[in-house]
């Protein structure tokens, strides 16, 4: 596939928007890739990662094998990521303190569209298919209503694990992986490794989180490949499912003390925007809802008119 440096940089949007999501604990990076237009091509470009992979560079060399690995695909999209983590995380924790309502919304709305634009996809529905969206849904719930675990464990052979888990959710649309972080007890411990820049801690997270993307791209792509519309299924109910967790209007039940030594919520539950102790602000929330959800269908509609 030829692409021009105007593509390269739409691509690099693309990782940003994924960085973006990534940063909010509730919302997969992968949703935003499936929207896009490139999960099943970021999927496949992980999986070349191989020891076929290898032998190209030994006899072939390194310009053979970055072709092999879709590299300027892969270079692309993680610069974009970077730059949106390194550039937006502040922006995006500032709005998850003072405008939650208002940044829910619009994360609501937008992967509202895309359960639709996904689901559109599907060519055959039947039993199996309606099962597997109904147990995949049913599961993204129960994740999103576990209490986080309240002590912080820090052994490396945990972060790792931790690692490994987590990005199998990142790369999962509808799962997000700092959530999964926060209730395997490691995302207080992968934190305080970067403020402190513990190299150890970080680099066995790291290595997890390679360990687990190369394994499970590698699942992924193979669903994709013999079993799509049943794939396509469960990813819809995955995304159903975590749409609990992205619900703008909560009542905290516990709170914690971060690593600042500030008071954040620990546990929380959804309630109706009329329960909401506080102003709801519902105008706005429909407002930006309606703008995530259209955002969704401006790509559709130039995805196909491309």
């Amino acid at each position: 596939m030829k692409r021009t440096i105007k593509d390269y940089f739409v691509i690099g949007l693309k990782g940003m928007a994924m960085g973006a999501a990534d940063v909010v604990p509730g919302v997969s990076g992968g949703t935003i890739a499936f929207i896009s237009g490139i999960y099943e091509e970021l999927l496949g470009s992980i999986s070349n990662v191989n020891l076929s992979l290898f032998k190209t560079l030994k006899n072939e060399g390194l310009k053979k094998a970055w072709e092999q690995l879709n590299g300027n695909f892969l270079a692309a999209l993680f610069i974009g990521i970077l730059i949106s983590v390194a550039s937006l995380a502040k922006a995006i924790s500032w709005l998850l303190v003072n405008k939650p309502i208002v940044l829910w919304s619009f994360f609501f709305g937008l992967v509202l569209a895309s359960i639709i634009y996904i689901a559109k996809q599907i060519t055959k529905w039947n039993i199996i298919a309606l099962v597997l969206l109904i147990i995949s849904a049913l599961a993204a719930y129960y994740v999103t209503t576990l209490n986080p675990l309240v002590s912080e464990s820090s052994s490396l052979f945990y972060i790792f694990l931790a690692g490994v888990i987590a990005i199998c959710a990142m790369i999962l649309p509808g799962i997000s992986g700092s959530f999964i972080l926060v209730l395997l007890g490691a995302y207080k411990s992968i934190l305080e490794a970067l403020s402190t820049k513990d190299v150890l801690t970080i680099a066995t997270f790291m290595l997890g989180c390679i360990t687990g993307l190369l394994t499970f791209s590698k699942v992924l792509k193979w669903l994709f490949a013999n079993y799509k519309n049943y794939t396509l299924a469960a990813l819809t109910g995955f995304i159903i499912g975590s749409l609990n967790k992205i619900w703008p209007w909560k009542e905290v039940l516990t709170f914690r003390t971060n690593s600042h030594g500030e008071q954040v919520p620990f546990n929380e539950v959804s309630i109706s925007p009329y329960s909401f102790d506080g102003d709801p602000k519902i105008l706005f929330a429909v407002l930006l809802a309606l703008i995530g959800f259209g955002l969704i269908l401006v790509l559709e509609k130039l995805a196909v008119k491309k």
